[in-house]
């Protein structure tokens, strides 16, 4: 990890190199992520592109804020970031939460994106169109003696799978302990809550939407409503593939990603043997 000055605060990011020779891609990871959930993806993209994910406010390691979790931080934030890297315009990329994130930038700050790569979510998170829009995590385990134990009271909230959350949990001097607090994540979540359709249709630049086929937060009429009421929208479904493609499908989502950039000219070297 390393950190980029944004207005003063310092925002860990993982930032996969590359230099001047390679576009930037601003990856931003969703609810209960961190920067470090891109790592494969950067890896079978190397030599592409420069993968740079932060970790988002209430995320990792990012240093605490007084003035919320709603979107429009979110969108400020992704904002700032990608004037401080000096790079001209990104390709920006958004799983989930940092989906909507990516969209919304894309139309309020377009001079700042050159391609919108969004995975598996909609314009729409609230019920009845997504049946779930959250996962309530309060009174969750903060720590444990060991990683299997957070590991263990985890499962019994009802989470068969807690691999991604267990990515921030990190040993301390008492055993092991999240980064995240989960009533910040209860306000991250509703931040997100809403109808955002005119943010989606809100910008021109080519656009690229994953989608898990065995995901229930972006159904397929949803996705379908999706590329019909924005021009230039490309899609590409995953089968057998949850919310979390880029772990479900890497070497098939880092396929479609570099054929994407390449279609579009957004390539500025030859494609290399991406990891498999």
């Amino acid at each position: 990890m390393g950190t980029v000055l944004v207005e003063g605060r310092r925002v860990p990011v993982m930032d996969s190199g590359g230099g001047a020779r390679v576009p930037v891609m601003v990856a931003l990871h969703g609810t209960f992520g961190r920067g470090a959930v891109f790592k494969r993806l950067a890896r079978d993209l190397s030599g592409l592109v420069r993968v740079i994910a932060p970790d988002q406010r209430g995320h990792g390691w990012s240093e605490p804020v007084s003035d919320g979790y709603g979107r429009e931080a979110f969108v400020a934030d992704a904002a700032a970031l990608i004037r401080a890297l000096g790079t001209g315009p990104v390709v920006l990329y958004g799983h989930s939460l940092g989906g909507i994130t990516a969209y919304q930038v894309a139309a309020r700050h377009p001079e700042l994106v050159s391609a919108l790569i969004v995975e598996d979510v909609g314009p729409v998170m609230r019920r009845p169109e997504v049946p779930h829009p959250t996962l309530d995590v309060r009174g969750w385990p903060r720590r444990a003696g060991t990683r299997a134990e957070l590991s263990e009271l985890i499962e019994r909230r009802g989470v068969p799978d807690p691999s991604y959350f267990l990515r921030s949990a990190v040993p301390d001097e008492d055993g092991w302990r999240m980064l995240l607090d989960w009533d910040v994540m209860m306000e991250v979540q509703r931040g997100g809550v809403g109808d955002w359709s005119a943010d989606w249709r809100g910008s021109s630049c080519p656009a690229l939407l994953l989608r898990g086929e065995e995901s229930t937060l972006l159904p397929a009429a949803l996705a379908d409503r999706m590329v019909a009421e924005r021009p230039g929208t490309e899609r590409v479904d995953f089968p057998g593939a949850g919310h979390w493609v880029h772990d479900d499908a890497p070497v098939a989502l880092a396929g479609a990603v570099t054929a994407f950039l390449r279609d579009h000219g957004l390539l500025r070297t030859a494609p290399s043997a991406g990891g498999a």
